[in-house]
C-alpha cells in the first residue's frame, strides 16, 4: 500500500490490518466457516461493488488530491502485488478455516475489520476538502457494506 499510494493511505489499509490482528488477539475464537458464511459471501460481494462505485466515480482521483500522491496505473506492480495479497488472502479465507489453519482466522477479521471499520473513511475524507460536506466517491456503497461486515464480525465472534 506504501509503495502504491504513499504514507496516508497505507496508514489507512493498515487500520483494517492491525484492527483486525487485534481482534484476533482479543477474541480468539474459531467457529466454523458455515456459521458466518452467508456474511463472508454477502461482504465480498459488496466490497465488488463498492469497488466499481470507486472505479467509476474516481476515488482515487480524489483520493491523491487529499494526500498529494499519485494515482498509480491499475497494471503497475505495486497494485497488482497490493491486490494480489489483499484480496488474494481473503478469497482464500474459506479454504483456510475449513483447514483448521488460524491463519484464516486472523484474515477474516481483517477482511471484516478493514470492510467495517477501516471503509468508514470514506465518511472522513471530506472533511479534507475545501468544500461543504458532500457526497466522497465510495460513500454509497460503504453504506451497505460496512454494517454486513460487521455483522460478520459478529458472527466471527460468536462462540459456536
Amino acid at each position: 500500500g506504501y509503495a502504491a499510494f504513499g504514507p496516508w493511505t497505507a496508514l489507512i489499509f493498515t487500520a483494517g490490518f492491525l484492527g483486525g490482528f487485534l481482534l484476533w488477539v482479543l477474541i480468539p475464537t474459531q467457529p466454523p466457516f458455515k456459521s458466518f458464511k452467508l456474511a463472508f459471501w454477502v461482504t465480498l460481494g459488496l466490497f465488488i461493488l463498492h469497488r466499481v462505485e470507486e472505479k467509476v466515480m474516481k476515488f482515487f482521483d480524489q483520493l491523491s488530491a487529499i494526500t498529494g500522491t499519485a494515482t498509480p496505473e491499475i497494471t503497475s506492480v505495486t497494485v497488482i502485488l497490493l491486490v494480489a495479497l489483499s484480496v488474494g488472502a481473503w478469497i482464500a479465507i474459506p479454504i483456510l478455516i475449513k483447514r483448521n489453519y488460524a491463519f484464516g482466522y486472523y484474515l477474516a477479521w481483517t477482511f471484516f475489520a478493514s470492510m467495517g471499520i477501516t471503509e468508514l473513511a470514506h465518511f472522513i475524507f471530506p472533511l479534507f476538502i475545501d468544500k461543504p460536506y458532500s457526497y466522497f466517491p465510495g460513500m454509497g456503497s460503504v453504506i451497505l457494506l460496512a454494517p454486513i461486515a460487521w455483522w460478520g464480525m459478529y458472527r466471527l465472534a460468536k462462540k459456536s
